[in-house]
């Protein structure tokens, strides 16, 4: 089976250097690739060197949990850092962008306005580059359906991923049919993400896409309740080696087996990122 890890942190600091071992632990349970988003302009050069190292690939943004501590010169330096890179094979999207509406200063002036006019700026530029997106949508769905679709245009499609998704049918329907996959992770594993775990099972197979969003998101056999942290038990840190396990959950609640999930997933990956087919099956590319 081989698996594509779509959104993976290889570069944050819990991983430190161990961050190669874990990529190698993963690649020995069928991890063949992962995709390293950045999350702010400091960390452009380190996802790509990792990616370079590994064998993966990467992606440049500014999250929106970055958003209050970018600098006034962040969205010139990443479209100096795209301008720069953009025929490099293994830049495969614009990412981690989007709106995070959850966490409350964030929803408040004037970081709601300027997580928005982040998130816009780093829309067009991946129109005007012909990149791929990886969008955060925490209680943001609607706004973020909303400058996705004012940014392409009547009629236009997006290649990308909506990480960690969480919200609606109807919502999912929506991102769907502007072209882009949902990405599932830990979070499905929890019998208690009754809604999670029904989109699993619902939404179409060609849609959906594996990630670890390591180190966080754990899965249910690596979290620690706030009781038994306070008792003195580490909360486990997700790798990108627990996404066979997590996929295996995925394709247990669909009724599929593992081999078939991974396949899906893994042709829904190179949808998402066409770059990918050309790194992962560079036999297959006209001469």
């Amino acid at each position: 089976m081989r698996w594509i890890d779509t959104h993976c942190h290889l570069d944050a600091r819990e991983f430190g250097l161990q961050a190669q071992e874990q990529r190698a632990l993963a690649a020995t349970n069928g991890v063949v690739h992962c995709v390293l988003p950045a999350i702010s302009a400091n960390n452009f050069e380190a996802v790509r060197t990792l990616a370079y190292q590994t064998g993966d690939s990467y992606c440049l943004g500014i999250t929106p949990m970055n958003v209050p501590y970018a600098a006034n010169d962040a969205l010139s330096r990443l479209t100096a850092a795209v301008q720069a890179q953009h025929d490099d094979p293994r830049l495969v999207a614009i990412g981690e962008i989007g709106l995070d509406f959850f966490i409350p200063d964030l929803n408040k002036s004037p970081w709601r306005e300027r997580q928005q006019d982040f998130f816009r700026s780093q829309l067009k530029l991946a129109r005007a580059h012909d990149l791929p997106v990886v969008v955060h949508a925490r209680r943001s769905a609607d706004q973020i359906l909303k400058a996705l679709r004012e940014v392409a245009g009547p009629g236009g499609h997006w290649h990308g991923v909506v990480h960690a998704f969480n919200g609606s049918f109807q919502q999912a329907r929506a991102f769907i049919d502007l072209g882009l996959k949902l990405g599932f992770g830990g979070a499905v594993t929890f019998d208690r993400a009754r809604q999670l775990r029904s989109l699993a099972v619902d939404l179409p197979l060609e849609a959906i896409v594996l990630e670890t969003d390591a180190p966080d998101m754990p899965p249910h056999w690596l979290y620690k309740s706030a009781e038994q942290r306070a008792a003195g038990e580490p909360q486990g840190i997700n790798s990108p080696a627990e996404l066979p396990r997590i996929g295996m959950e995925v394709a247990a609640l669909r009724g599929i087996s593992p081999e078939a999930l991974a396949e899906a997933t893994t042709r829904n990956a190179f949808e998402a990122f066409p770059r990918l087919r050309a790194l992962l099956m560079p036999e297959a590319q006209p001469d």
